[in-house]
């Protein structure tokens, strides 16, 4: 398991040095920074040359990257164009993310699940077919659709939840907004749990626990539920870092200061250093989702053994 984990730490560099190179690449090369500094008003020929040379922008792409790269390993992420450190940004916005991915992959993991389970467990049934449908509908209406409609029934007419979350974005009044973020993984996840629970509950070693006369919940969950829950990892793993990366509707509607509200700050106004500091951060957070999901692996199946 050491040996793999090192092996997989290892393959991580080459995709970490390619993505954020990719992204370093879109924002700088294919963009202006210090004109975007300046908006509207065209800067001084000179002022812009001191600037681009304080930036390292008057260097080739490549001496910027190594350059950013460099201070990325002692900790420096840059300044945003509004004076302030990427990394107070970071510190600021990420708890908050976090608190809100963690709300939603809740959601996810205990209605998704719980879903799928029942719904594969009665294939063909009334209950497999209405929660198909719903999941369908879940899938098919926008994220900014269900995040206004839910706002305006349970924060506005109703009044059940503060239809915006305070600066301080607590647990409780991330609940709505965790709902929202989480309800198209959600049916993603309820699908891949049915479709799986329905395939191995033939299987040879399932028809053999019911056959020694094993209690039907034990059936389903120390056999059936844990080797069927594989892609259902899988998916949840890479789903970490696409719900933090992709909060930005979700934070949008409901003013919540977070990753997805700085990236949209970042990209409106051209803020380079912002918008590569968290994405490259998010790279990151993808690149460990997966080590962990392989981990989870062996766990949920003692015939996977890494070397």
């Amino acid at each position: 398991m050491g040996r793999y984990v090192i092996r997989r730490l290892l393959q991580m560099i080459p995709v970490f040095i390619g993505s954020t190179f990719l992204i370093f690449f879109m924002v700088y090369a294919l963009g202006d920074p210090v004109a975007a500094l300046f908006g509207d008003k065209a800067p001084d020929p000179a002022t812009a040359a001191r600037i681009r040379k304080d930036l390292y922008l008057d260097q080739p792409l490549w001496k910027q990257y190594l350059h950013y790269m460099g201070q990325i390993f002692q900790g420096d992420f840059g300044t945003a164009f509004n004076g302030q450190p990427v990394t107070e940004l970071m510190a600021s916005a990420f708890p908050v993310t976090l608190r809100l991915t963690i709300v939603a992959i809740f959601f996810e993991i205990v209605i998704g699940i719980t879903l799928g389970v029942i719904s594969g467990l009665r294939r063909g049934r009334s209950v497999d077919t209405s929660v198909l449908v719903l999941t369908l509908v879940v899938i098919s209406v926008p994220t900014f659709v269900t995040g206004y409609l839910l706002q305006y029934l349970f924060g506005v007419k109703w009044g059940w939840v503060r239809p915006t979350v305070s600066p301080d974005a607590p647990f409780g009044e991330l609940i709505l907004p965790g709902i929202v973020l989480a309800l198209v993984s959600l049916a993603y996840v309820t699908r891949l749990s049915r479709t799986s629970i329905a395939e191995n509950v033939k299987a040879d070693y399932v028809r053999t626990a019911v056959a020694k006369g094993l209690p039907r919940r034990r059936v389903v969950t120390r056999h059936l539920l844990r080797n069927s829950l594989i892609p259902v990892v899988t998916f949840i793993g890479t789903d970490i870092g696409a719900l933090m990366g992709g909060a930005i509707v979700t934070e949008r509607i409901f003013n919540i200061h977070g990753v997805g509200y700085q990236l949209y700050q970042g990209i409106l106004r051209n803020n380079s250093p912002t918008v590569v500091g968290f994405v490259t951060i998010l790279v990151i957070v993808f690149l460990l989702a997966n080590l962990l999901v392989d981990l989870l692996y062996a766990v949920l199946d003692p015939r996977i053994r890494y070397a």
